[in-house]
């Protein structure tokens, strides 16, 4: 039974890195769209914290976390050695490859100095689970606002913070496989109360996810990023499925997966951006996996990576080679 690989899960798994709880993993300054031809910057960084307890099948990024939870403080120093190497960024994300409001990875302790350091951001972008959303979200969102009070900045209040969450699929046997441990209607029951509170949402979707068979992928990719519109996400990323932890390697050999190929990725990207219905990116990450061609691979990342910060569609890559 394909199902049967979930057992594997953690005895198949390579050592855990070495991880110093004082810094960040990652930094870096990068661009987004902010609307149909607006662009802004950025600031990235990737937290040190407990991993996720959720430990959806198709994660690899407990590699980056911790067994334990890590110390009052160590969070908000990790913050301060990036934002002290880093270019001025009108935005902020703290992903920490998990759930932001979970108290056993970010301390509820730290949560005020953490709004302390970020309050001069426009946004301030964290990832959590749906069944975490609730009332530390709102009350992360008023230390967050009082600070930017205090401050006088006169930047809008609506929408300071902003919470990534994985809707991954709508498709009934994927979503059902993959122990996220929520169903579609979670992610729209805590997208709606997140909205209602002046709390922006964006949405992660999978790219032909374990059990959608590779000529309904984009179809059903739409589906569910249509279902993230719906729910109130203000952004919805796209990201290509890939065979990167032991589960979705066996699956792939039991043939109820398959990675995606570069030109489904455009597809759902270019009918997504039709639609006009909301932001909508894809990831460009590693994307040389899913288009070996070295005549055309670099020309289509960067046309996709243009089509991310324009919001337009733009003339689709010949190839000689590949077609």
């Amino acid at each position: 039974m394909a199902d049967d690989v979930w057992e594997d899960k953690r005895s198949s798994r390579p050592v855990r890195e070495t991880l110093q709880v004082d810094r960040p993993t990652a930094f870096f300054v990068e661009e987004e769209p902010a609307a149909p031809g607006q662009v802004t910057t950025v600031a990235t960084l990737f937290l040190v914290n407990r991993e996720c307890p959720f430990e959806c099948v198709y994660c690899d990024l407990w590699r980056h976390t911790t067994p334990d939870t890590v110390p009052v403080g160590a969070v908000p120093r990790q913050i301060e050695t990036a934002l002290s190497q880093m270019s001025p960024a009108r935005e902020i994300k703290l992903y920490n490859s998990g759930n932001f409001f979970d108290p056993r990875a970010i301390v509820p302790e730290d949560h005020a100095t953490i709004a302390r350091l970020c309050a001069g951001f426009e946004r301030v972008i964290v990832e959590n689970h749906p069944r975490l959303c609730g009332s530390r979200c709102v009350e992360f969102r008023d230390l967050l606002l009082a600070e930017r009070r205090k401050r006088q900045t006169g930047l809008p209040e609506d929408g300071i913070l902003e919470i990534a969450m994985g809707l991954e699929t709508v498709h009934p046997d994927s979503c059902s496989r993959l122990n996220k441990q929520m169903t579609p209607t979670d992610f729209q029951r805590a997208s709606r109360q997140m909205v209602r509170e002046g709390i922006s949402v964006r949405a992660f979707v999978m790219l032909q996810p374990p059990f959608v068979a590779p000529d309904e992928s984009v179809a059903s990719a739409l589906e569910t990023v249509e279902f993230a519109w719906e729910s109130g996400a203000r952004m919805v990323a796209v990201i290509p499925t890939r065979a990167t932890t032991p589960a979705v390697r066996q699956w792939e050999m039991q043939g109820v997966f398959r990675e995606p190929q570069i030109g489904q990725l455009e597809s759902v990207f270019e009918e997504a951006l039709a639609r006009k219905r909301g932001i909508v990116t894809v990831d460009t990450w590693d994307l040389d996996r899913f288009c070996p061609c070295d005549a055309c691979g670099p020309r289509r990342k960067s046309r996709l990576h243009a089509m991310n910060l324009s919001q337009r569609i733009l003339p689709p890559v010949s190839c000689s080679v590949c077609g």
